[in-house]
């Protein structure tokens, strides 16, 4: 009985099922990398960085460049402790108030004969205040925070006002000008820099720690945080307490950089301040955001800022462009996930 061997197909023949495996991980892998909110503000900052540099000639100018950061500095320390409070599901409007109130307590304390050392001591005391009776009425009462602190922004600028009248603060010691307007290495100001020791600190605080673990938990689910044992009420104080102190640091610098104490010192930075913690990928509902992404944003903003100013376009119109960003990022996550869902 002849039998009919079988042709054995050579194995070089079959197709490599661990070359496809590795493809599509690689695929996967970089789907996943160009889905981030992260990448897709990196491009967004290279392609503004881009334009402006082909539209202004001036704009690539590494001084000018440098110097331009001073215009976002202050308003991105106060960002960053804003994105930890907006993932724990908390808000703070008073921040600009707080700014206000804190540089007025400089400016009395610089009159009734304080050291000049111990001003940004009394800037950071009074934000910090600030910050403490936002989450006392926050987490003690259980009030709304958004409508605690819209509140007390009328409040802390009304002091300010009252304090100040028609007048303003000026003849602030060299020390403050030092940090305000000085430099590092002769082309870095000193507050920039500043700001980029304070977000490496956050972002390590954050996504380092258990600590920053527990604001996710907070933020993705505030009962299931309490009946695991996390505190969870002291760490909305604690958020609220660092955001009313990086206020009056902020306070500390603002005023140091332009020299005088004003009523309107620091006007509409809420919305520019929130702008860049919603842009930079935080969600409005809490539980999800990245330190990286809010760098990210606050540069962005920056340069565009920076080319507009070269350009001579009135700041009303920057405004105009902050509002649309922040009204397009709060409403284009839940319009995706909308469509998501019908699909």
């Amino acid at each position: 009985m002849n039998s009919t061997a079988m042709p054995s197909q050579d194995s070089s023949d079959k197709p490599s099922t661990s070359r496809y495996t590795i493809l599509d991980r690689e695929t996967v892998k970089l789907k996943n990398v160009l889905g981030r909110w992260e990448t897709l503000l990196a491009l967004l900052l290279v392609l503004v960085f881009a334009v402006n540099s082909i539209v202004l000639p001036h704009f690539l100018d590494l001084y000018n460049l440098l110097d331009g950061t001073q215009n976002f500095s202050e308003k991105a320390m106060i960002a960053l402790p804003m994105a930890l409070l907006i993932i724990c599901r908390e808000i703070d409007i008073s921040v600009a108030g707080t700014l206000a109130l804190s540089s007025v307590a400089m400016g009395l304390a610089m009159h009734a004969g304080f050291p000049p050392a111990t001003l940004p001591l009394v800037a950071l005391a009074t934000g910090t205040a600030c910050g403490l009776l936002n989450g006392v009425l926050v987490t003690r009462f259980g009030l709304p925070a958004i409508v605690v602190t819209i509140g007390t922004v009328s409040l802390y600028r009304g002091l300010a006002s009252v304090v100040l009248g028609d007048k303003a603060f000026t003849g602030y010691p060299q020390f403050m000008a030092d940090w305000g307007q000085g430099y590092f290495f002769g082309i870095v100001p000193r507050e920039f820099l500043v700001m980029l020791v304070l977000a490496a600190v956050f972002a390590f605080m954050l996504h380092a720690t258990s600590w920053g673990r527990r604001i996710y938990a907070i933020g993705n689910n505030p009962d299931a945080a309490r009946f695991s044992g996390i505190a969870v009420d002291r760490y909305r104080l604690a958020l609220f307490m660092l955001t009313g102190a990086m206020a009056g640091l902020a306070a500390f610098f603002l005023t140091g950089r332009i020299g005088s104490t004003r009523p309107n010192i620091a006007g509409g930075w809420e919305l520019e301040i929130i702008t860049m913690v919603i842009l930079g990928g935080v969600s409005i509902a809490g539980g999800a955001g990245t330190i990286g992404g809010v760098l990210l944003a606050i540069l962005t903003l920056g340069v565009a800022t920076y080319g507009m100013s070269l350009a001579n376009i009135p700041g009303i119109y920057m405004t105009i462009v902050v509002g649309v960003l922040l009204l397009v990022t709060i409403a284009l996550p839940r319009l995706l996930r909308g469509r998501g869902t019908r699909k």
